[in-house]
């Protein structure tokens, strides 16, 4: 006889809310890694500024809707809306922080003496090809970092509002729609509510992506370093050693104060006669 599951009413909102979101959270998730250095834009306007902040807030929306633990601080959607609500006030600063953190870049000096250990002294070419690709990706990220402060800092003030006030009105982000956007996320709906209809969904949707932005020649498993590469055969034990003169204890003649049968063979050269108790 067929149960039936009974799907909390909350579990049922988040996911119909989710599915109205889809295609353009995918769309704002393939964005947001391009941003990231998947690619490298020939050149950053405001109006992909706004649509990259907006992107980051839809990404978070999609984490609260299918109860996504947060364990770290990844898309800050929050903020996002916080620093689109200024921007159309004229606070700039915060914006330049924000996309400065967020596509900062570490030292490419460190990262080619690890290229050149790893070909040098290591002998690992895999290792070596790999960090070429990672620096090629931050290379793309600090490009557009620059092509996005290029657009805002070649803008006067009042030009520069020009450009962000229609794009936020564009994506759904003008002051009065950011104060409810802000005020919806303390609603049940986007409340921690764990459930395993939600993570299967977020499963199933964040592994096509995943395919679909690591799609790149390099970031294939054969191109990639050895931990990931297919398995030539089976691989050994971990550690293994063998002692002379070991006797397994779990035997009927050893450590057996009950006399259970066990199923193991012992050696007939090995079996020795139990001790017998003797009365006093």
């Amino acid at each position: 006889m067929a149960v039936t599951v009974q799907i909390p009413e909350l579990v049922q909102q988040k996911l119909a809310a989710f599915e109205r979101i889809q295609a353009e959270f995918e769309e704002c998730f393939r964005f947001q890694q391009e941003v990231h250095g998947q690619k490298r834009f020939s050149s950053f306007p405001v109006g992909k500024i706004v649509f990259y902040l907006h992107a980051l807030w839809l990404c978070e929306i999609k984490d609260h809707l299918l109860s996504v633990y947060k364990n770290i601080r990844r898309y800050d959607g929050k903020r996002c809306l916080e620093l689109l609500r200024d921007w159309q006030a004229g606070q700039n600063a915060p914006v330049v922080a924000f996309l400065f953190q967020k596509l900062d870049i570490p030292s490419f000096a460190d990262i080619t003496t690890q290229i050149e250990k790893a070909r040098r002294q290591d002998g690992d070419e895999t290792r070596a090809r790999r960090l070429e690709h990672g620096r090629l990706v931050l290379l793309n990220r600090g490009m557009n970092l620059m092509h996005a402060f290029e657009a805002i800092f070649s803008l006067s003030e009042k030009d520069l509002l020009a450009e962000v006030r229609p794009a936020c009105e564009q994506y759904g982000h003008t002051p009065e729609q950011i104060e409810q956007q802000l005020a919806d996320l303390q609603s049940p709906l986007y409340t921690y509510r764990p459930h395993q209809l939600l993570a299967r969904r977020n499963m199933l949707v964040m592994n096509k992506l995943d395919i679909d932005v690591l799609a790149q020649s390099a970031d294939l498993p054969g191109e990639r370093s050895q931990r990931v590469q297919p398995s030539t055969g089976p691989l050994p034990p971990f550690a293994d050693h063998v002692i002379d003169g070991y006797l397994p204890l779990l035997a009927p003649i050893h450590n057996n104060l009950r006399g259970v049968r066990f199923i193991d063979r012992i050696a007939p050269d090995l079996i020795q006669p139990a001790p017998v108790a003797q009365n006093p």
